[in-house]
């Protein structure tokens, strides 16, 4: 734990402590007073407001969206089913900035619903919603859907003999049964839309703004360290709310279930109803989450076919020192040393984790690994320039300190992906490796290594599509001579002119085919079977 808790300690909570308590000091004392002061301005209650409305309406719409898809995955087999699997998935790993940048072609201004029919939603509550249920749609699918695969259809069919409508034994025999999946699925998009801030700042425009979007604009516009402090202490005070509520509820209603292999439960679809569903799941596919994607590559080519993306290797003056294409290099190379500190990072808290008698103790350090996806991104950022400008910590001119913020980020996916591997592991294996003279090292290199290869692999790629994508910190830390893709996007996105505008969906359509090819090589790994697992 030593190594995990020192990486927290130096490069999450000192930053972020940093930047609070130099915004809530005042004469060289906290002036708790301050967060009233804040809390009671109109505006800052407005953002509270649409910030927990906006979320709760995205989950809403995003379960409602997204559940019937979860059946069709878990439940119906049909061609082309491992094919429209990643094909939903992708939304997920695309960086939000591409996501807003997707849905500005599809209904901004001069976007596809406007040269048709003259519609914009850019200026609308909508055009949030949907991004957010385009992001968040592979959540329910994968989290709901992966358990819904593995119950036994015989419950339900026994409800059915019983004299039970289909529709009474679904909500009295399997929706309680899925009650802990949904309960988790909402709970991420909860979190993810409530913390939206790529989304939000590319599709809200000056009339909508998040809790994170303000906390920016007070921190890198308006300079008001003190506000964004106590918006920070809000939010974060909020997201653990969240989560309390959510482990209380989930501990309660979590009973044994009855599991089945995934690969038996599901069939080809019979009679209309199903056909039907499965029909109105693949439009809405189509609709909602290919279509952005597809405006978005044409968008990048316009009339002048590879135009912008040749306009790409032009310096400009403007707001880029080099070419806005070296984007591309910086991004992979900040991507590829974030996940080499995020797999060392998480893989050795995984390890400290599956001690199942450190009691209280590895609890609390669970917890400590999930803040940096609870507490504001752009806090973080800020934090880094506040902290770490002073040796032995002087790390702002260092291009590491990119690496590091993303790293933050990644380290609760490598975490969550290799703990459950490593916790199945049987004990006995290494108390055998260890009477036949193995020491401790070689014992974890030849008995769990083998075992827990894949799931780092998984966990990389994943570290690899977050890093790749991050922006909420990066965007104060990336020298202008070394942007990364999100932040060239962003920073092409807030100047005029089509050629602007061209190269940002241009730049923006190269991060989303680095991004699909991470989840390419990710579902090989998931759904390879030559190994074992």
């Amino acid at each position: 734990m030593a190594v995990p808790v020192a990486f927290f300690a130096v490069f999450f909570a000192y930053p972020v402590a940093a930047i609070v308590a130099r915004g809530l000091d005042a004469e060289g004392g906290l002036q708790f007073g301050r967060i009233a002061d804040v809390l009671a301005q109109s505006d800052v209650r407005h953002v509270l407001w649409f910030t927990t409305w906006q979320a709760l309406a995205s989950t809403a719409l995003t379960l409602l969206v997204a559940l019937p898809g979860a059946y069709v995955f878990a439940r119906l087999d049909f061609p082309g089913k491992q094919a429209l699997r990643a094909v939903v998935t992708v939304p997920f790993v695309l960086p939000t900035v591409v996501v807003g940048t997707a849905f500005l072609a599809l209904v901004g201004r001069g976007g596809l619903l406007d040269e048709l029919w003259g519609v914009r939603l850019d200026t609308t509550v909508w055009a949030i919603l949907l991004a957010h249920v385009f992001f968040n749609y592979a959540v329910v699918v994968r989290t709901v859907g992966g358990l819904w695969s593995q119950l036994d259809p015989r419950q339900e069919e026994a409800a059915r003999m019983l004299g039970a409508s289909p529709l009474r034994a679904w909500r009295q025999v399997t929706l309680p049964a899925l009650a802990p999946a949904v309960a988790a699925a909402a709970l991420m998009v909860f979190l993810f839309t409530f913390t939206s801030f790529g989304v939000v700042q590319i599709l809200g425009g000056p009339t909508f703004s998040t809790l994170e979007v303000e906390i920016y604009r007070q921190t890198s516009q308006v300079f008001d360290l003190s506000t964004a402090a106590v918006l920070t202490l809000v939010q974060f005070a909020a997201v653990a709310v969240v989560l309390a509520v959510h482990a209380w509820t989930v501990r309660r209603r979590e009973t044994a279930l009855t599991l089945v292999d995934a690969a038996t439960t599901a069939r080809r679809p019979r009679g209309r109803g199903q056909w039907a569903l499965l029909a109105g799941v693949l439009g809405v596919v189509a609709a909602l989450l290919v279509l952005p994607l597809a405006v978005l590559v044409q968008r990048s080519l316009g009339a002048s076919g590879f135009g912008y993306y040749r306009a790409l290797t032009r310096e400009d003056g403007g707001a880029f020192l080099v070419p806005p294409v070296e984007a591309i290099g910086n991004s992979l190379q900040y991507a590829v040393a974030a996940t080499a500190v995020a797999v060392v990072i998480g893989a050795l808290a995984a390890a400290a984790l599956t001690r199942r008698d450190a009691g209280r103790l590895v609890r609390g350090f669970d917890a400590l690994l999930m803040l940096p996806l609870g507490v504001s991104a752009v806090t973080v950022g800020f934090g880094f320039l506040i902290a770490l400008d002073e040796p032995p910590l002087d790390l702002r001119s260092s291009w590491i300190l990119v690496p590091l913020a993303q790293a933050l980020v990644g380290v609760p996916f490598v975490v969550r992906t290799v703990l459950p591997v490593l916790r199945s592991v049987d004990g006995r294996l290494r108390e055998a490796a260890a009477v036949l003279g193995a020491s401790p090292w070689r014992a974890w290199r030849e008995v769990d290594l083998p075992m827990v290869r894949r799931a780092l692999l998984v966990a990389a790629g994943f570290a690899f599509a977050v890093s790749l994508g991050e922006f909420g910190a990066t965007v104060f830390i990336a020298r202008p001579d070394n942007p990364t893709l999100p932040v060239a996007v962003a920073r092409l996105l807030g100047r005029p002119g089509d050629m602007n505008y061209g190269q940002a969906m241009a730049l923006s359509t190269i991060l989303m085919l680095v991004c699909a090819v991470a989840l390419v090589v990710l579902e090989r790994l998931r759904t390879d079977r030559s190994g074992e697992f």
